[in-house]
């Protein structure tokens, strides 16, 4: 009985690597993301720019992100998830690596754009991956492992930033991004497409176009629906992760080692949160879980204003972890529950990548409330937004169906 239990359990050779690789590809795509957070200082010191100029460079990555998460999502609809996924993955390594040669704030917006334009092609593949691997019944458990290993990607950098940018400065750390090159080989050779993609694809060759998410009135809600919760998540986190080390180590006299300990603290927040709300995703449905993380987010960012020392910083940061970015995995989850297999490479990345594009704008909003007011106004608009939020998830008919 008890063997019975576990080859029922067991996963496939494809399952493994499929999960592995698309942990991977979330874990260097984030430590990207945050190796612009930590040297984000340095590069306004340098370029002598203004904070609204410095936000600018991450909603450009964003930008870069919808175009790569449309062409990208549209080709592997139509070619398969394995050959794009990597392909993607190439064009993220390179431009990152590049940072290390930018001289001025123009080429390194190019930089940008061209490195979303993979990883923006990233997200969306991998979530798909998993959802035609797996049970419908684990993919929140699983999909928040993939946000997970996002995560450990964020603690690298984090650990990497504190070492290499007071000894070779900013650039260097940006030569890391040519470690995803490795992975492009070991996703060749390991993941193979889907039954369920070759069986769909083989008996009716798709000519799939992004009117087809919106071919509905209904559809069209639940697409523009879903891109306001992304965009709401988007800012939420390219908020905290792009400008609080900046916050601290300018207003609250914090050394980069100082800061790093603060999103070290908040990100092991953010694991531990994305693990409970898979589970709850997968228990309760999506209506319950993202509630209760909605309004636990809306708070949690709004007492941040009210951290008083070091200690209390770093305790808040760890609960304000937990639950604004507990829900990232989330999403990748439902999408790919609420859209048909041949469309749902192309659902993800829009979805997503219009999020990114839209919420990534948060920080050159951010950038000016810092300029212009104060942190308590970057921590009331960021409160907000998630209660802004939670009312439109509440609206999305289809999300009642999905109970497990």
């Amino acid at each position: 009985m008890q063997l019975s239990f576990k080859k029922a359990h067991a996963l496939s050779s494809n399952q493994k690597w499929t999960l592995a690789s698309t942990s991977a590809g979330f874990a260097l795509e984030n430590m990207d993301v945050m190796f612009l957070s930590f040297a984000l200082s340095s590069i306004i010191q340098q370029f002598h720019i203004s904070g609204t100029t410095a936000g600018l460079i991450s909603s450009i990555t964003n930008l870069g992100m919808l175009a790569g998460g449309i062409l990208f999502g549209l080709l592997a609809d139509r070619l398969g998830r394995v050959k794009i996924f990597s392909y993607t993955i190439f064009i993220f390594a390179f431009a990152t690596a590049s940072m290390y040669f930018a001289t001025n704030i123009y080429t390194l917006y190019i930089l940008r754009f061209i490195a979303g334009i993979g990883a923006g092609g990233e997200y969306g593949i991998g979530i798909t991956l998993l959802a035609e691997n797996f049970a419908a019944k684990k993919l929140g458990r699983l999909s928040s492992i993939t946000a997970i290993g996002g995560q450990i990607g964020a603690l690298l950098a984090a650990i990497a930033a504190a070492i290499i940018i007071p000894i070779w400065g900013w650039q260097t750390l940006f030569l890391l991004g040519l470690i995803p090159v490795i992975l492009i080989f070991f996703i060749r050779q390991n993941v193979t497409e889907s039954p369920v993609f070759v069986t769909n694809n083989s008996n009716n060759p798709q000519h799939i176009k992004i009117s087809q998410l919106f071919k509905t009135r209904q559809l069209a809600y639940q697409t523009s629906a879903l891109i306001i919760m992304v965009i709401v998540q988007i800012s939420g986190y390219f908020g905290l992760m792009n400008w609080l080390p900046t916050i601290m180590q300018k207003q609250l006299n914090l050394s980069i080692s100082g800061s790093s300990l603060w999103m070290i603290t908040t990100i092991l927040g953010m694991s531990l949160g994305m693990l409970t709300f898979g589970h709850f995703l997968d228990y309760f449905g999506p209506r319950k879980a993202f509630s209760i993380f909605l309004i636990a987010a809306a708070l949690g960012v709004f007492s941040l204003s009210l951290a008083f020392n070091t200690l209390s910083l770093l305790l808040i940061g760890a609960l304000v972890g937990f639950f604004s970015n507990g829900m990232f995995g989330g999403y990748g989850a439902i999408v790919s529950q609420l859209y048909p297999t041949e469309i749902r490479a192309t659902a993800n990345n829009f979805i997503v990548g219009c999020g990114r594009a839209i919420g990534g704008f948060s920080s050159v909003l951010i950038g000016f409330l810092l300029d212009n007011y104060s942190v308590l106004a970057v921590m009331l608009f960021l409160s907000l937004s998630y209660l802004i939020s939670l009312t439109v998830m509440l609206t999305i008919p289809n999300l009642k169906k999905l109970v497990n």
